[in-house]
């Protein structure tokens, strides 16, 4: 995902990759995040200006109980208690910005390496370096389920009774390798 900060200095950039990506229908989705990020940059410096009013009149209210003025103090913690319910409305909608904007960035490609040649697909594709022939056996390969089934590490009847398909039982130490696997990741 691409740093909103680079976003927001270099939404040309992001644009121009994107059509280098024959993506053209997402173009509209880096005006739309800017436009979020300035919503929520302004919800978040709203947040912040609630707080430190709030912090102001909850430190009135002490001064003021010291003071023996209990009804004026009333009176500052009932905008207190408003603050905090504007503070939660405002932390509401800066939520709703930070999910709508991250669902949009999830949708914008990474930025391409200047080297990376432009095509329409794969056949477009340039080599760069080859290692080696591909090896090709004179032998069929076979599939995984029948190595398994020879080594006798796979019950394939049982797992037809059991599901009927899509699921394989290990027998012995194929089972054991393949909880070790699964507890190595």
């Amino acid at each position: 995902m691409i740093d909103i900060k680079f976003l927001r200095e270099n939404p040309d950039v992001v644009k121009e990759n994107m059509k280098k990506k024959f993506q053209e229908n997402k173009l509209v989705l880096v005006d739309e995040i800017l436009d979020l990020d300035i919503k929520n940059r302004e919800a978040k410096l709203n947040g912040d200006n609630l707080r430190a009013k709030r912090k102001t009149l909850s430190n009135q209210i002490g001064s003021l109980m010291k003071a023996g003025k209990k009804e004026e103090a009333e009176d500052v913690k009932k905008q207190v208690n408003e603050i905090n319910t504007r503070l939660q409305e405002n932390e509401k909608l800066e939520n709703e910005y930070a999910e709508e904007i991250k669902a949009r960035m999830m949708k914008i490609p990474n930025i391409m390496h200047a080297s990376v040649p432009i095509g329409k697909d794969d056949s477009e594709n340039v080599e760069i370096q080859k290692f080696g022939d591909p090896v090709v056996p004179d032998y069929e390969i076979p599939f995984h389920g029948e190595i398994l089934e020879t080594l006798g590490g796979l019950d394939l009847d049982s797992a037809r009774r059991v599901a009927r398909k899509w699921i394989l039982l290990f027998n012995g130490r194929c089972c054991k390798t393949s909880f070790s696997y699964f507890n190595l990741c």
